[in-house]
């Protein structure tokens, strides 16, 4: 990984879920964060002391002589404060943490605008390290994204540049893997706890199943009734969630999504 100098200095605002853990990140990365923004300063106070650092509730306090201004707060937050915020400084940098807002969001204030994107699902509550997380950077002007990406290669050995358009449609992704395929297990937890058995058991399989794409492409790593065309599993499996009718659905999309993939994966 690069190194980034150690003058580089950023303002964090946000005090939540990736503003905790792209701030231990950037602090790993010996880059100096020199302040921490939020609502509350019970928020940007926490996270200031793992950080080592001041904190604000106060837009009108933010430290003016950092080098990028990094705006990790929700979306909702960000289109609502997005516009106003570089007028505060308006000769730095200013980005963002979101993978579906385009980078105009800082409206036309500067010109000195972009977009540091990890993509990772992060928790302030245990916090991990974005080593392996790839980081997806944009910027107006491209000496501030080849800062960005220096930044981003400091932190990670996956650096990439990506326009908006593709950071959206990585986003979409990304929530087919994580969020979708998480309620999958939300589902299979209801439907064990039916018949007195513990999620845990489904851990190996989990496990297993994450691991396999690594060496295989997803189509290639599909097993199970729906590839196998075994109807009367699937008619009897469906059956057993009758009392689940909406996991019913589910099992119907999902099913016929997989047999069409492998339809047209055979046909290639």
């Amino acid at each position: 990984m690069a190194t980034v100098a150690k003058d580089v200095r950023v303002v964090l605002l946000g005090a939540g879920n990736m503003a905790t853990n792209l701030g231990c990140a950037l602090r790993e990365a010996h880059c100096a964060v020199v302040q921490v923004y939020s609502r509350t300063m019970a928020s940007a106070s926490c996270l200031a002391e793992q950080l080592d650092c001041d904190a604000t509730d106060s837009l009108d306090s933010l430290n003016k002589d950092a080098d990028v201004y990094i705006v990790a707060l929700t979306d909702n937050a960000l289109l609502e404060l997005g516009p106003t915020l570089p007028s505060l400084v308006p000769d730095k940098l200013w980005v963002h943490t979101a993978g579906t807002v385009n980078m105009s969001v800082f409206g036309n204030t500067t010109a000195r605008i972009g977009v540091f994107y990890p993509m990772q699902s992060v928790s302030k509550a245990q916090v991990i390290s974005l080593q392996d997380a790839p980081i997806f950077v944009e910027a107006a002007q491209a000496q501030d994204e080849a800062m960005l990406y220096t930044l981003a290669q400091a932190i990670t050995c996956h650096a990439y540049k990506a326009n908006s358009e593709q950071r959206q449609a990585m986003h979409l992704a990304a929530v087919f893997i994580n969020n979708f395929s998480n309620q999958m297990y939300v589902c299979a937890e209801e439907i064990l706890r039916k018949f007195d058995l513990p999620f845990e058991v489904m851990l190996p399989l989990v496990d297993n199943t994450a691991a396999k794409v690594h060496d295989l492409s997803p189509v290639d790593a599909q097993t199970g009734p729906a590839k196998r065309l075994d109807y009367d599993v699937i008619q009897k499996q469906h059956g057993m969630l009758k009392d689940f009718p909406h996991y019913q659905e589910i099992y119907k999309l999902v099913t016929e999504a997989i047999i069409a993939s492998q339809t047209t994966h055979n046909k290639q």
